[in-house]
């Protein structure tokens, strides 16, 4: 610690990610990123990059990207906010509407939250989620000046309906409503639609995995225009270019790819729902889920006991120490190989029942 620490600096306890080993013969199912690679469109736009673009400062308001999106969701572009993955756009959105307010979100959510709540001296309530981690929409009714939720939320995958985000929207037009749809593309329904009525809501996206961007860090905001004013200034008080040349093109040719979207998507969806079937072959709980993971407990062994036996073959996956959650693993979905290797393993551990 430096004697020239400010007292909040010493007082935060960082988001810790998922681990991201050097090595290659890991099989790597702990950090949710896309199965496949990103399109062929995306790789020839980073190609074509030319020296000149590199020289220059890129475009400060990612014009052609924000139009690329806003085609996309049926918004104009200055409804559109851009930023250096939905994690920043997100921290932005804390600063510009949530700094120092009430807040609610699950207790059994994205730990980003936490860390940005005591950052921006927010005071956050953490609703605790039902038995099967549904949420208790009745307890999101209490008065609050905003509430953020992750659809489909993580680490659980559930997702809320359209229907229901709508209802929490009108329950209060004086309370903030955001929904942080990180995981979007993966069957869940996006609340974009529901922005033109709705002057509270502000849906954050993020292309790292829905576009297999996870390595390019894009991600953006869609809401009623003043709302993006907001997050401009806040952006532009801090970074004026938070995206380089080559992150707009490639995020631009991602978007504009629909094709390539709906095809990869649903190949998730497949591994997703033939790995699930076979772990509830093996003894496994699992949870519903939109997303592009799975999350699930063993009826008899201990999460730590399978999470360490995992690693010690080779393959990552994701837990936490929370006492709620504890016995439970998060598996991202990867290729149809790669889930064969997993339940291969899984069976083994199984079988045995000593890891």
């Amino acid at each position: 610690m430096s004697r020239f620490w400010i007292d909040k600096i010493s007082g935060l306890n960082p988001y810790v990610p998922g681990e991201q080993p050097a090595s290659d013969t890991l099989i790597k199912l702990n950090t949710n990123e896309h199965a496949l690679p990103p399109t062929d469109a995306v790789l020839t736009a980073v190609r074509d990059i030319t020296g000149d673009q590199l020289r220059r400062y890129p475009d400060p308001t990612a014009a052609r990207l924000r139009s690329a999106i806003a085609v996309v969701e049926s918004v104009s572009p200055e409804q559109v906010f851009v930023g250096n993955g939905s994690d920043e756009v997100l921290a932005h959105l804390w600063f510009a509407f949530l700094k120092g307010r009430r807040v609610q979100t699950l207790d059994t959510t994205y730990g980003f939250y936490p860390v940005w709540a005591a950052l921006y001296d927010a005071d956050l309530i953490e609703v605790p989620v039902l038995d099967d981690f549904s949420v208790d929409l009745d307890a999101l009714k209490n008065a609050a000046a905003a509430i953020l939720l992750a659809n489909p939320n993580a680490p659980t995958g559930r997702a809320l309906t359209r229907d229901t985000i709508a209802a929490l929207a009108d329950s209060n037009r004086d309370r903030l409503v955001v929904i942080d749809e990180a995981y979007f593309g993966f069957g869940a329904e996006t609340a974009v639609p529901l922005v033109a009525d709705h002057d509270n809501l502000i849906v954050t996206r993020s292309l790292s995995k829905s576009h297999a961007l996870a390595g390019m860090r894009v991600g953006y905001a869609v809401a009623q225009a003043d709302l993006i004013e907001g997050l401009n200034r806040v952006k532009d008080s801090f970074n004026s270019y938070p995206l380089d040349a080559i992150a707009q093109a490639a995020a631009t040719a991602a978007i504009e790819d629909h094709h390539r979207l709906a095809e990869a998507s649903q190949s998730v969806r497949d591994v997703r729902e033939a790995m699930g079937a076979s772990l509830e072959a093996l003894g496994f709980e699992v949870l519903p889920s939109q997303a592009n993971f799975i999350f699930t407990q063993h009826n008899t062994l201990a999460g730590r006991q399978i999470f360490d036996a995992l690693r010690a073959r080779d393959i990552l996956v994701r837990r936490w120490d929370k006492p709620r959650i504890e016995n439970w693993l998060r598996i991202s979905v990867g290729t149809m190989a790669q889930a064969e290797q997993l339940l291969v393993v899984m069976r083994e551990i199984v079988s045995t029942g000593t890891g």
